[in-house]
């Protein structure tokens, strides 16, 4: 079992400064461990999306964090993200691999299946994402995951697992417990009372206080 798990944040859905966003998230990137960002904006054109990316990428890579796309491997390898996630209705991973490389990230959403799960796995993801494990408003969640799933996958599987929905501080450290390696989050830290980089740093404690239990 991976003996890890690190903190994957996801944008807010919407984005209406760029500017002020990219301030709030250099201050959550230097709140604690990060490992990646995911840039989220649903149904978004192309030119909006790209100016997220720009605006977005330096930020992020300057402090050693991952840049993923979320849905638009095509948009993500003409904008040279490290990486893409992609849903179940999204493109299929094999297509999404041949548009973006051999060297790229891609994630593929598996709701709560281990069956689906396994067949990503198999095809080549990076990592499988499973949830929502709690209530999200962030986004129409369609299942519900136990954690247990994050257990029998680790028992099972080597690529690596991230825990989906409604993640906050105050809930992480049962995940990272139950064996994910990453947690994605998107308002337990853009919305954390303390703000982002508070948001960031008890989500970091929550996460060691998991990992001490899962080693004990």
């Amino acid at each position: 079992m991976s003996t890890d798990c690190r903190l994957y944040l996801i944008t807010p859905p919407v984005l209406d400064d760029l500017a002020a966003f990219g301030r709030d998230l250099a201050a959550a990137l230097d709140g604690g461990d990060v490992a990646a960002l995911q840039i989220r904006l649903k149904d978004a054109p192309d030119d909006v999306i790209a100016a997220a990316v720009e605006t977005l990428s330096p930020i992020a890579r300057a402090r050693g964090v991952a840049v993923i796309l979320n849905d638009r491997p095509d948009l993500a390898a003409r904008l040279g993200c490290d990486g893409a996630h992609i849903g179940q209705d999204d493109m299929p991973y094999a297509q999404a691999r041949k548009l973006m490389g051999p060297n790229a990230m891609i994630g593929v959403t598996c709701h709560d299946s281990r069956h689906l799960a396994m067949e990503a796995a198999e095809a080549g993801a990076d990592y499988v994402a499973f949830g929502a494990f709690f209530p999200t408003t962030t986004k129409d969640a369609p299942t519900t995951a136990d954690p247990e799933i994050l257990s029998i996958w680790q028992e099972v599987m080597e690529t690596p697992c991230v825990a989906i929905g409604g993640i906050t501080a105050d809930n992480a450290a049962a995940l990272a417990t139950a064996g994910a390696d990453f947690l994605a989050v998107s308002a337990g830290v853009w919305k954390h009372p303390g703000g982002p980089a508070a948001g960031v740093a008890a989500l970091n404690t929550a996460i060691a206080e998991g990992l001490a239990a899962r080693a004990s």
